[in-house]
């Protein structure tokens, strides 16, 4: 990557450190709840809030975390899904979009290196062998590798080392809550020991319930109030390390997530019509579904122009009846206007109570309710009603008790240059400079 520093003066910081919170899924329809809470509502009651925080699409993590660090769209920064194509593997064998280089533009992170900031991420999205000093990167052991290895040689090795050794024990491979109870554990003792300028979170818990339970369950509510238990140990640890009055805090969601009733396997239109087909015992394609729940790219060979056509037709028939989940099919041009990167032509947008799903082995339908299964996903336009995400920036110099309204997950990076006292303008977005005093 080439280096940024000329591009990038310094400004007056408005704090010395500034730590961001990814609450994974943390939406507006659970703002009024949280609001109530009291870690939570302290740093609303002295900063400023929003719960119209407009998401990007496709509305993936892994997608809209590289839009949180860079400020700028995925047709720019090149994280199209969390993961790359690959047709007929499983989901829980594919690879991620784990490292950074697979980011096409500086992230706020390479800038707060560059200005000589320390800088600290725990399972941020996109962060493998990253420029962040103190890292240990959201990434997974597929197939035959060794977990701990893995991060060793994606992280930073001695920092790595140092909270596992202190407090791996917490953590039960990925489930919660003992995963994000871990990485509240690793902050803490960051934040005290470390105190770094930047420090970048991902906590997951939230999201994997919704996934598990749906939106409005019981658990999700349990999830909350542990969200708020992790923030007020947090903040305790900013206070113990001495830095309160030149920190500030930046909470937010990356998406919402919606109650799924129907199930579509898309790829099985397209295996009917011989657009997927099997030769002497291996699969192939002309035309492929890469689904990312509530939307889906349409990968087409690369001129074969027969199949594009053959399997848009199948589309366009399949749309014809209500029950099919699809309600877009957008084209390059819709694409865009949205920002979606350009590896390919055509995407699908799925009605909401439907998602889909890259499988073969099941019918094209499946009505989950009467299998008794509870589900909820996310991957929809983030123009779709009661799915914005929240944000709360706290500290001395933010207005108190300030509404924000309508925002762009792309100014949130602008805001965290503005922070820090960093010069960040290839940016999509802006700074939300009304909020500060």
């Amino acid at each position: 990557m080439k280096s940024i520093t000329g591009q990038l003066g310094m400004a007056n910081p408005l704090a010395k450190h500034l730590i961001v919170i990814s609450y994974d899924a943390f939406s507006e329809d659970h703002w009024e709840m949280a609001s109530r809470l009291p870690h939570l509502s302290k740093l609303i009651n002295n900063g400023a809030h929003s719960k119209k925080l407009k998401s990007v699409y496709p509305s993936l993590t892994y997608v809209v975390h590289t839009t949180i660090a860079t400020g700028v769209y995925p047709d720019k920064h090149g994280i199209h899904h969390n993961n790359p194509l690959q047709p007929f593997v499983k989901e829980e064998e594919q690879s991620w979009f784990w490292f950074r280089d697979a980011i096409k533009v500086p992230t706020i992170y390479d800038a707060a290196r560059e200005h000589n900031m320390s800088t600290a991420g725990i399972l941020w999205p996109v962060s493998g062998k990253s420029s962040i000093k103190y890292n240990i990167p959201e990434i997974r052991a597929i197939k035959n590798e060794n977990q701990a290895l893995k991060v060793l040689k994606s992280g930073s090795p001695l920092y790595c080392v140092e909270m596992e050794l202190k407090y791996g024990r917490l953590r039960k491979g990925i489930k919660q809550p003992y995963l994000d109870d871990f990485t509240t554990k690793c902050a803490i003792e960051t934040i005290k020991r470390k105190k770094p300028n930047l420090f970048m979170m991902h906590l997951i818990d939230l999201d994997d319930a919704k996934h598990v339970y749906g939106t409005d369950s019981d658990e999700v509510k349990q999830v909350m109030t542990r969200m708020d238990k992790r923030l007020g140990e947090i903040m305790q640890a900013v206070d113990e390390a001495g830095i309160t009055d030149n920190t500030m805090f930046m909470i937010l969601g990356d998406h919402g997530q919606f109650n799924v009733r129907y199930k579509v396997h898309l790829n099985n239109l397209l295996q009917e019509k011989g657009l997927i087909y099997e030769d002497n015992g291996e699969m192939k394609w002309r035309a492929y579904f890469q689904c990312g729940g509530g939307a889906a790219y349409l990968h087409i060979k690369q001129g074969d122009e027969e199949a594009e056509q053959l399997a848009l037709a199948v589309i366009r028939d399949d749309m014809k009846d209500d029950a099919s989940g699809i309600e877009e099919l957008y084209a390059r041009e819709e694409l865009d206007h949205l920002h979606v990167g350009q590896s390919t032509k055509y995407m699908l947008e799925a009605k909401r109570g439907y998602c889909f799903d890259e499988r073969m082995d099941e019918p094209t339908i499946v009505d989950l309710d009467k299998q008794g299964v509870t589900y909820a996903t996310h991957g929809y336009s983030p123009d779709k009603e009661d799915y914005r995400c929240n944000l709360v920036i706290s500290g001395n110099k933010v207005k108190s008790d300030y509404h924000i309204g309508d925002i762009e997950m792309v100014d949130i990076a602008p805001t965290m240059a503005k922070i820090l006292g960093i010069d960040f303008h290839h940016c999509d977005g802006s700074p939300l400079n009304e909020i500060f005093i």
